[in-house]
């Protein structure tokens, strides 16, 4: 698992988020002021200095219930509101689009452009407060000055990283399934055409040399596909032009229809609860994370306005309804992947003491050794 996919995440999540954002504040017609107030508020918590700096820490990915509860914050971080039902919708959003970014982006280093992209817009977002485009070049730069030396390898393994932390999230996008880049069951379709990665020759020739290092004969294969050549390679720099298109906004304000999100029939929600090794480090996390961010403090006289990601506040309330009961059909399903290696190692020492003692005396079995060990084991 990469140490380096927390920032990335939350760069690309959070560009989601102020897209979708975007697009509701527009269709709802909300005032220029407030939605100038909204994006500056968010982007302005987003980009501080403090907290960049505690994400760009090496660290691991943690959980989505983590993830959410920060960018829950993120987004009541000015006047807006979003009620759970609608952030749930949000979060779904956000998660499958930049999935499906990292599923499409042909080589790991292409997801450095994604991140740039939704940088670059970002920063479009702000054009107008020259103190927050000033923080999100801060970051650009930070950004670039730790995943500019990462080799292929590290790269891989970071998309690696990233697929792992998807996997279990199959939510139907209507924007995806009109576009036909979404299959029914919630799993995205990839197609077999297109430009090759940059670098790399069109599939379908095999070259065979001498020992010498010449090229003595030729012998093509079909493919299987309808690749083309490489297109040139994107500016990795501050700003630039980054060539491909993954991480651009994709909302548009004249279809609301877009942000629609639903389940697969077959898909079962599952929520990840204790035991949990990590779940110290993600409440840690999660402490020094909310910590470092700063929200916004309204005054007492400016009101407060809320954004609804559905059509309606009846479907907004049948959706809330909706999720509490399927927790309840499901329940929690704990999953353990791997033991907490201190209270092992502290379990066998508590064994083996109580083989010593037994080999010092077998004579004298005690009745009540296995109540004593799961004493320990309670307070453990």
């Amino acid at each position: 698992m990469s140490m380096r996919t927390l920032p990335l995440v939350f760069i690309n999540l959070g560009g989601e988020m102020l897209y979708i954002l975007d697009q509701r504040l527009r269709a709802h017609n909300t005032s220029e002021d407030n939605s100038e107030k909204v994006m500056n508020d968010i982007v302005g918590t987003m980009f501080s200095k403090a907290f960049m700096d505690e994400l760009l820490k090496p660290q691991q990915l943690y959980s989505h219930r983590t993830m959410k509860t920060v960018l829950t914050r993120l987004a009541h971080a000015s006047i807006m509101r979003l009620n759970p039902a609608s952030m749930d919708r949000l979060y779904e959003l956000m998660v499958m689009a930049f999935k499906n970014q990292v599923f499409l982006c042909l080589r790991p280093k292409d997801l450095l452009l994604i991140s740039y992209n939704h940088m670059d817009t970002i920063r479009e977002f702000v054009k107008d407060t020259p103190m927050a485009v000033n923080q999100v070049d801060e970051t650009h730069r930070k950004i670039i000055e730790a995943y500019s030396s990462l080799s292929e390898g590290e790269l891989q393994l970071l998309r690696q990283t990233l697929l792992t932390f998807f996997q279990d999230m199959h939510v139907r996008v209507s924007l995806f399934l009109k576009d036909q880049i979404q299959n029914p069951n919630g799993r995205f379709a990839l197609t077999t055409s297109g430009p090759v990665p940059h670098g790399t020759d069109v599939p379908g020739l095999i070259r065979i040399f001498d020992c010498r290092g010449r090229e003595v004969r030729r012998r093509e294969f079909p493919s299987g596909g309808s690749y083309t050549s490489s297109i040139r390679e994107g500016s990795f720099e501050l700003h630039g032009n980054r060539v491909i298109r993954l991480g651009m906004n994709m909302y548009t304000v004249d279809h609301p229809e877009e942000t629609h999100t639903s389940r697969a029939p077959s898909v079962k929600v599952i929520t990840y609860g204790s035991p949990n090794p990590l779940a110290k480090e993600e409440l840690n996390l999660l402490a020094r994370l909310m910590g470092s961010m700063k929200t916004e403090n309204k005054p007492k006289d400016e009101s407060g306005f809320r954004i609804n990601l559905f059509n309606t506040d009846k479907e907004e309330a049948e959706a809330g309804a909706s999720a509490s009961a399927e927790e309840s059909l499901y329940g929690v399903i704990n999953i353990q992947a791997m033991q907490d290696e201190q209270a092992a190692s502290e379990l066998a020492r508590i064994a083996g003491q109580f083989e010593e003692e037994e080999e010092e005396k077998p004579e004298k079995p005690s009745n009540n050794k296995g109540e004593e060990l799961l004493a320990m084991m309670d307070d453990l």
